[in-house]
């Protein structure tokens, strides 16, 4: 194949992984500058892809595996496709879209049949960060070269982002720092617990941030108690924003704090403070899945972890980050 003319990258998972993957489009740019960038994802996860100016074209997961050959164009008019997330229903669709090049890992046994372009790669030893884990994917292309964490921090274009509703931005002081804690990870990641954040909040002058605790309205339900405490203290946004507008949110306030989530790394790569609080357990430490930014930092103790490595809710490794240290931070 001479230079693609359209290239689609996969990556149907949630919104800190596909942060993660955004980087791709933008080395593809770089390495063909008329190139067509499309991304596969979720629905959920489209308002996080359209900020991306280096992705021309959002692909809804449902759409590309009901199309049928004649039957959706836009589906099927790849020169190739990147499985950043392996999922066997994706590969097979791709081949019977006849997609020229497919590329994927050599270690799932489908890609054997489905992909035409398989390369080494092993995420579960490996030392890399997941967005330079990523990056081994372009080698089909000729880019091999390895990318810094640096590097990455600097490639997610994220310039095309929703402006703020109005009522959104009443909520912000001026004069302030505009803090957001978002305590909750919906289970996909240890978390430092309100308590800490409860002290934290206590720690923070309130004539110099404005903090706002952010959340789904579901786990806000699950704040509950704590949000009475302290109510006086901070804004509660939880349950009021869709994605879009929390993007926005992010972008017109200072920092975040939170735990390996998606709102810390959409943070990161908005070029806010961006704060992630992390267990030394692998995989789940920062060497894979710290933010990445020029204001992103990544909290971990020196510890083993091996006594709280099975049971999150008593992980006192992360518990063992203290919000003074936080505070300093911020």
């Amino acid at each position: 194949m001479n230079a693609p003319k359209r290239i689609l990258i996969s990556r149907c998972d949630a919104i800190g992984d596909v942060v993660l993957t955004l980087p791709l489009a933008a080395i593809l740019k770089q390495r063909f500058p008329n190139v067509v960038i499309g991304f596969l994802g979720r629905s959920y996860t489209k308002a996080v892809i359209e900020c991306c100016a280096a992705v021309d074209v959002f692909v809804d997961l449902n759409d590309f595996l009901q199309a049928e050959n004649g039957a959706n164009k836009e589906c099927q008019i790849w020169d190739a496709i990147i499985h950043v997330f392996p999922r066997a229903d994706i590969a097979r669709k791709a081949l019977q879209l006849r997609i020229p090049w497919r590329i994927g890992t050599r270690s799932r046994a489908y890609n054997w049949l489905y992909c035409n372009k398989r390369i080494v790669l092993s995420r579960k030893h490996s030392d890399l960060h997941e967005a330079q884990l990523n990056t081994k994917l372009l080698a089909p292309f000729g880019i091999q070269q390895g990318f810094s964490k640096e590097q990455l921090g600097a490639l997610f274009a994220f310039t095309a982002i929703p402006e703020l509703a109005r009522q959104f931005r009443a909520l912000l002081s001026p004069g302030k720092r505009h803090i957001i804690l978002h305590p909750k990870s919906q289970g996909s990641a240890r978390e430092w617990g309100l308590e800490h954040f409860e002290a934290l909040i206590k720690l923070l002058p309130q004539e110099q941030y404005q903090v706002f605790i952010s959340g789904t309205k579901a786990e806000g339900e699950l704040m509950r108690d704590f949000l009475l405490r302290v109510k006086h203290l901070v804004t509660d946004i939880t349950g009021l924003m869709d994605l879009s507008q929390f993007i926005a949110f992010i972008h017109a306030a200072d920092a975040l704090v939170a735990a390996s989530t998606g709102p810390l790394h959409l943070a990161a790569a908005l070029g806010r403070k961006a704060i992630g609080i992390y267990p030394p357990i692998r995989p789940m430490h920062p060497g894979r899945w710290a933010p990445l930014g020029p204001l992103a930092v990544a909290l971990v103790l020196p510890d083993s972890c091996t006594a709280c490595r099975a049971d999150a809710s008593t992980c006192s490794c992360i518990q063992g980050i203290s919000p003074e240290t936080v505070a300093a931070l911020l």
